[in-house]
């Protein structure tokens, strides 16, 4: 079965820059549209997330405009799942559950932001087992305050998530390692 294409919080919230602060990579909902496009054309299983905020000041909570998904997320994903935690496999329904459910073993993610809910979904994808990709180029993240006063750019938390990720929880890629010529072969021994 070909990898599932986690696409995780792509939320017009997001874009709202008084809240969030500044971000990096303004070529992620592009990169994101490329995969999902991949994903369509090849009639692979796509899985949208939504983070649904508790807190009713976010941009996310469901009672705001924010809360809905970025245009660039067409069509009718395999799965939607909803959250309100970091980590896309503790949402409703259960991820975990449909893609074994699926026989599916490979995953692929992206989406919003790179070092909380993509970051969190990754370490648990492959805690739980899966074959995890994560295209850090499809993904962005915003300038962070750390505990002791000192703001951290979101270049250098994206850098760190791919640190993180990869060769402990799975391979960190780009989206032309996936969508580029010879791409449906495989990258890394997922099949995609």
């Amino acid at each position: 079965m070909a990898a599932a294409l986690i696409v995780v919080d792509v939320q017009q919230g997001f874009d709202d820059a008084a809240y969030w602060g500044p971000r990096n990579n303004p070529d992620c909902e592009s990169n994101i549209g490329m995969l999902i496009g991949h994903w369509r054309r090849e009639g692979w299983p796509i899985v949208y997330v939504r983070h649904d905020s508790d807190d009713e000041t976010s941009p996310l909570h469901p009672s705001s405009a924010g809360n809905a998904f970025k245009e660039l997320l067409s069509g009718t994903p395999d799965l939607l799942v909803t959250k309100s935690v970091n980590s896309s496999f503790h949402g409703s329904p259960d991820l975990d559950e449909w893609l074994k459910a699926s026989a599916i073993e490979s995953i692929v993610i992206c989406g919003i932001t790179t070092n909380h809910c993509c970051e969190t979904t990754a370490r648990v994808g492959g805690n739980l087992g899966y074959d995890v990709t994560f295209v850090i180029d499809a993904t962005h993240t915003f300038d962070r305050d750390g505990p002791f006063g000192e703001e951290v750019a979101a270049d250098e938390l994206s850098r760190i998530t791919g640190v993180n990720v990869h060769d402990e929880f799975g391979r960190v890629a780009l989206t032309r390692d996936l969508v580029g010529p010879g791409s449906s072969a495989g990258y890394g021994g997922v099949v995609i």
